[in-house]
């Protein structure tokens, strides 16, 4: 049964994006391999999508690989890389039914040919979804992100086809992988961990900050349902003043 924005009490933010924090430290904790972490991600990241359906959340911003990850070992790479395509191969199904468009950002070039098919193919399957936008953010970095733009800016000024003088941030957001979706309202990070690692370094310039002490494979639907409690009691003022500081 969908949970409306009038049943929480309050109007959900339209884009919660989420630094996934914690699977290896779940299963050291518990002294199993970290790929049973990685395992209970998966399930942590379904309960969390079916969630931002009930509550009414637009666009959900997940960050499950980024460009430092390749420095990890090999075999734990191999499992990363293993799970996005058992994700989307069991769970495509589900996702459609769920009324979820599904869209992975991130620098595609290194990436093996089979998982960017599965992933276009994903990607196509999905895009008549209209109940949540899940953006998986795979082989991502903010930086990375930026220096890609960058280049595609400077192709265009050198083609002629934008003046460099004009470029202003309405041009930069389009250049960025999440030119489909509006900023992210709020920035939930699990773990206890309180930086933002490389994550969306543009989109989060005016984000609200919710950082929790619960592992990722814990995460539920009561801790989305926290973390978006806080933010509908935050004051956002984009840098200028509420009526009643200005009063």
């Amino acid at each position: 049964k969908r949970m409306t924005a009038q049943k929480l009490g309050y109007k959900p933010p339209r884009h919660v994006a989420i630094i996934m924090d914690g699977n290896g430290r779940w299963a050291e904790q518990r002294g199993l391999p970290r790929v049973m972490g990685h395992r209970e991600g998966v399930e942590a990241v379904r309960r969390t999508v079916t969630a931002s359906v009930d509550f009414g959340i637009e666009h959900l911003t997940l960050y499950s690989f980024s460009t430092e990850n390749w420095k990890r070992p090999p075999g734990e790479v191999r499992d990363l890389m293993q799970l996005l395509r058992l994700f989307v191969q069991t769970d495509l199904s589900r996702l459609k039914r769920q009324g979820v468009r599904v869209r992975v950002i991130g620098d595609r070039a290194s990436l093996s040919p089979d998982l960017v098919a599965l992933v276009t193919d994903c990607e196509r399957k999905t895009a008549e979804g209209q109940a949540l936008n899940l953006n998986i953010a795979f082989n991502y970095g903010g930086r990375d992100e930026l220096r890609r733009a960058v280049r595609s800016l400077a192709a265009a000024a050198a083609e002629g086809r934008i003046e460099p003088s004009a470029i202003d941030e309405a041009d930069i957001a389009r250049a960025l992988d999440t030119s489909f979706s509006p900023d992210p309202d709020l920035l939930v990070r699990t773990s206890g961990e309180q930086r933002i690692s490389n994550f969306l370094l543009w989109q989060t310039a005016y984000s609200e900050f919710v950082f929790q002490d619960v592992l990722w494979p814990d995460f539920s639907a009561q801790h989305l349902r926290a973390a978006v409690e806080e933010f509908a009691h935050r004051d956002r003022r984009y840098g200028g003043r509420d009526a009643k500081a200005a009063g």
